[in-house]
């Protein structure tokens, strides 16, 4: 089943390369989407893919690449869109 998660991250989030290693795990696992920073310093994706792949991301971002201090999660559910070709830093 394919599903969409829409995704937050908290904490020390920017300057730790975590969008550049949230787009290799996600071409890793074949899930599509994007990932940006936000003004408050947070990190927000949206992923799509097969349910298994976007919990593997979801679950990534929990702790996110070496020099991360991930604070908190929010994770939003909704249907899958389909809209995505592949998975992109959004600047």
């Amino acid at each position: 089943m394919k599903v969409r998660a829409h995704v937050y991250i908290s904490g020390l989030v920017q300057g730790v390369f975590f969008r550049s290693a949230t787009r290799r795990e996600a071409r890793k696992h074949g899930v599509t989407g994007w990932v940006r920073n936000l003004p408050d310093g947070r990190v927000e994706a949206v992923f799509e893919g097969e349910e298994a792949a976007v919990k593997n991301l979801v679950e990534f971002c929990k702790h996110g690449p070496t020099g991360a201090i991930v604070k908190s999660v929010e994770v939003k559910w909704t249907d899958y869109k389909g809209e995505f070709e592949s998975f992109e830093i959004r600047y």
